[in-house]
């Protein structure tokens, strides 16, 4: 294909939308016009499937709730009155808290402005946060936000004693929708504890996210913390940045956050276009699909070119992978479906890659980030502006893929703000729901994740009557503890054992550990 046939073919598949300063350019992808007439049927259904959930149909089967994250920055749009007043009353309570925070009208046990904030959060309980103190957080705006997003205790540790010389000024947020989720409950435990051996009130600068009447929102009801919001039973982890998880940061650095649920909304209402061409959201799907021939065959490579998008592709992990990534599709089929996600920041990391990329195996399609406003302050030095070099190294990369046969695409905004880093997210979000229904997955449970946390539980139990067997003292193969137990996970006790031995001289493992069958354990 010659440059001119590139461009007329770039014009013809562009979409944009000025009210946002938007741009998407999936030219570069395996996407032809004909697409448009023979996707159209099921695009059809497609919105529909997404209209029903916003109209607050049931769509996590496996749990009986609805999905409403569409709502949060619309209220408008909830099903009920109840919910809506609800959401509008939230994002009021946030406002009016992160404002007497910043202002001083809240302040510490000794009257000093709090400093900074803990975030013990997993999932995109911890992404979506982290999300936006990359994209927002200025020097000396706001408070400093720390994130304990893992049970490590070397992280535990070190995260802990980094606030030290600041724990009389910080703000501890925990957020588990359940509250039993053992991730953050471990870490709030930790926290609590370091806070209280430190000789400081726990309670009075405690924060929690979660449903109502959850357990963490009883304990926090009963020993009066500093606040509690909602994290509603319809809204998922992955989809929750524009509810408290992702509000609440926002709000404590100083970020607008009316102007970042406004660009979720404004992007919300171009995706409800029931016409391919015109909705930016099912010509991102659509080329995801083509990209990888409906089965996920390639990766999706995320290269944002500004420093403070450099998360997102982490972002972008859970939301993608946990919604699409299924085993069995809606009628119980085995489909193995999903998108991997990848990527850093353009163009320093891009060199970590771009190689493999331009040269090596062709499974993957590329989407570029673009942002065209340069700040002020940086001005042309020596005849270069570093924002020219940036969008060069961008365009030359997408040239080189391209002519490699390498499928790209590009979103690009006028600049980066609050409304263009909503209208970002909720772009993927409905991408994501649409792609499902290409796909007939359901993108709103998580099985896998159940899986796992069910066999991580088992371990737990399995570790706890093992310590009660050695109790005695009495010495033991592996084999014999097995049998003492009625289990069949040798392995599993070997390694528990291991791990336990290692950390507490009260157990000992006897013998040579290339022959684990054959060694000796007991409790001093």
């Amino acid at each position: 294909m010659n440059n001119n046939d590139k461009w007329i073919r770039y014009c013809d598949l562009l979409f944009s939308d000025d009210s946002l300063g938007f741009w998407l350019d999936i030219s570069r992808m395996d996407v032809d016009r004909k697409d448009f007439d023979e996707f159209r049927d099921i695009y059809s259904k497609a919105f529909d499937s997404v209209e029903r959930l916003e109209n607050g149909s049931i769509a996590n089967l496996d749990e009986g709730r609805q999905v409403g994250h569409y709502w949060l920055r619309n209220p408008k749009i909830a099903p009920i009155k109840e919910i809506s007043d609800s959401i509008s009353n939230e994002i009021q309570d946030i406002s009016r808290f992160g404002e007497s925070v910043l202002t001083g009208e809240i302040t510490n046990s000794d009257g000093k402005k709090y400093t900074d904030v803990f975030w013990i959060g997993i999932g995109g309980s911890g992404l979506g946060p982290l999300l936006i103190k990359e994209s927002f957080k200025r020097e000396s705006i706001g408070l400093n936000l720390h994130f304990l997003d893992n049970v490590d205790p070397e992280g535990i540790s070190r995260k802990l004693n980094s606030i030290l010389p600041n724990l009389e000024s910080t703000l501890f947020v925990v957020v588990s929708k359940s509250g039993g989720t053992p991730e953050p409950l471990i870490g709030m435990e930790q926290a609590m504890k370091f806070v209280q051996d430190n000789h400081q009130n726990w309670s009075s600068r405690a924060i929690a996210i979660t449903s109502k009447g959850s357990k963490l929102d009883q304990l926090a009801v009963n020993e009066n913390w500093l606040n509690i919001f909602d994290c509603p039973d319809w809204v998922g982890g992955r989809t929750s940045i524009t509810g408290a998880v992702g509000l609440l940061p926002a709000v404590l650095i100083g970020a607008d956050i009316n102007k970042f649920l406004d660009g979720a909304a404004q992007m919300d209402a171009l995706t409800r276009v029931n016409d391919i061409k015109n909705n930016p959201a099912a010509l991102l799907s659509l080329a995801w699909f083509k990209s990888g021939n409906g089965k996920g065959l390639r990766d999706m490579v995320v290269l944002p070119y500004r420093d403070r998008l450099e998360v997102f592709s982490r972002y972008l992990q859970q939301l993608v992978m946990e919604s699409l990534g299924k085993k069995l599709d809606r009628d119980g089929n085995q489909v193995n479906q999903g998108i991997a996600v990848y990527g850093n920041k353009g163009s320093t990391d891009q060199h970590a890659y771009v190689q493999q990329l331009r040269d090596g195996v062709d499974n993957f399609f590329v989407n570029f980030i673009e942002i065209l406003h340069d700040p002020s302050d940086i001005v042309e030095v020596k005849n270069k502006r570093p924002g020219d070099y940036l969008s060069g190294f961008l365009q030359g990369t997408r040239s080189a893929l391209t002519e490699g046969a390498r499928q790209n695409l590009t979103i690009t905004f006028k600049s980066f703000n609050e409304s263009s880093l909503g209208a970002l997210i909720a772009l993927f979000e409905r991408a994501v729901s649409l792609y499902a229904e290409l796909i007939n997955v359901n993108a709103y449970n998580q099985p896998g994740v159940e899986a796992g946390k069910k066999a991580a539980t088992n371990i737990i139990n399995l570790q706890k009557e093992i310590e009660e067997l050695l109790e005695d003292g009495k010495e033991r193969t592996l084999s014999q503890i097995n049998d003492a137990l009625s289990t069949d996970s040798t392995e599993s006790i070997y390694l528990i054992l291991r791990k336990l031995s290692e950390n507490s001289d009260h157990y000992s493992m006897i013998g040579n550990q290339s022959n684990p069958a054959k060694l000796i354990i007991y409790k001093n």
